[in-house]
């Protein structure tokens, strides 16, 4: 489905218009957005666990196993979902586990340790930075593309965009659109054009114009996984040869509400093309979220960003620790 940017979306681009926990600082806003997209499998979790421990004074096999369904509930996914419940078996015990609070105190910690063992996201120095961004038809990737946008413009950078994905002609059209809203310059051609020839456009381009960010666009058909697979090599390709002195990364965009599925997109990209980072769309409340502990423990991929609603300032960083407190502490 076509990431079309809603009507009042140009109100929300003014670089005035501020969201109010904004004005709390980074940290302030950062969570308030955060417990905001986890808010639904943060009360469910939470209701759901008192009940676990309602009248108990220690953790049985029936309480386990109730937290297990409990997390496979939440995209958690079933291996993670053992692992984490036989880690919190582990260390109740020692944790004098009796109440819920103490559970879900340990449930975050076991969680928090968990992505704090996926691999840290690349570290990149001064310099222009291509980022290509994949991802199947209608995960958000277009808006996905505009939040990270933004966010280079708010650091006081020189943004452009690349309509590489040419198969449709609303991906095009969606992204001029979103790049005239940013002011950002959108390099294109026509439906069925050639997207390594508008990648090597793009990249001369950026060059010409000292642009700092240049975001490809990419087509997303894994139903025709070898002419995608054929088609991101070739625009590979161009990239290595034609920005060969670029800092350069590639992120996977999947989406929060299609659960387990998107842990099935992330390994069939990850075989297409190497996956430098996450980012997960559509965490705005109606996702269950889990599926980042997931990706983290089974794919051994670094989310790098969560997009927490429909506004072009609604993408923030990926903590671990913060993550798994607003998910289940």
């Amino acid at each position: 489905m076509a990431d079309e940017p809603k009507k009042n979306d140009i109100l929300e681009l003014a670089p005035e218009t501020r969201l109010p926990e904004e004005d709390e600082g980074e940290q302030g806003g950062f969570w308030t957005k955060l417990k905001r997209g986890l808010f639904m499998t943060h009360t469910e979790i939470m209701e759901k666990v008192s009940d676990a421990m309602s009248n108990r004074v220690t953790l049985d096999d029936h309480t386990l196993d109730y937290l297990e369904e409990i997390l496979i509930g939440a995209d958690l996914g079933v291996d993670t979902s053992l692992e984490l419940v036989e880690r919190v078996k582990k260390n109740a015990l020692k944790e004098q586990t009796t109440t819920a609070a103490k559970l879900r105190k340990l449930l975050s910690d076991e969680v928090a340790d968990v992505l704090n063992e996926m691999p840290r996201p690349r570290v990149f120095g001064r310099g222009p930075m291509l980022t290509l961004v994949v991802g199947v038809n209608g995960v958000g990737k277009t808006t996905s593309i505009a939040k990270l946008a933004r966010r280079h413009q708010q650091k006081g950078e020189r943004v452009m965009l690349a309509a590489g994905d040419t198969f449709r002609a609303a991906a095009i059209e969606q992204l001029a659109l979103w790049g005239d809203r940013l002011g950002v310059e959108v390099i294109r051609q026509g439906q069925g054009a050639d997207p390594g020839a508008v990648v090597y456009d793009a990249i001369h381009a950026a060059k010409a114009r000292r642009i700092d960010q240049l975001i490809v666009d990419t087509a997303g058909r894994l139903h025709t996984k070898d002419h995608l697979m054929a088609e991101l090599s070739k625009v590979r390709r161009v990239i290595d040869r034609e920005a060969a002195d670029w800092q350069k990364r590639t992120i996977l965009v999947l989406d929060a509400t299609t659960g387990q599925n998107a842990l099935a997109q992330a390994r069939t990209f990850s075989q297409v093309v190497p996956i430098d980072g996450v980012l997960l769309a559509k965490l705005d409340g109606t996702a269950k979220g889990g599926m980042v502990v997931a990706i983290a423990r089974e794919l051994r991929l670094p989310v790098l960003y969560l997009g927490v609603g429909e506004k072009a300032e609604d993408l923030v960083d990926f903590r671990p620790r913060e993550f798994a407190s607003a998910l289940v502490g």
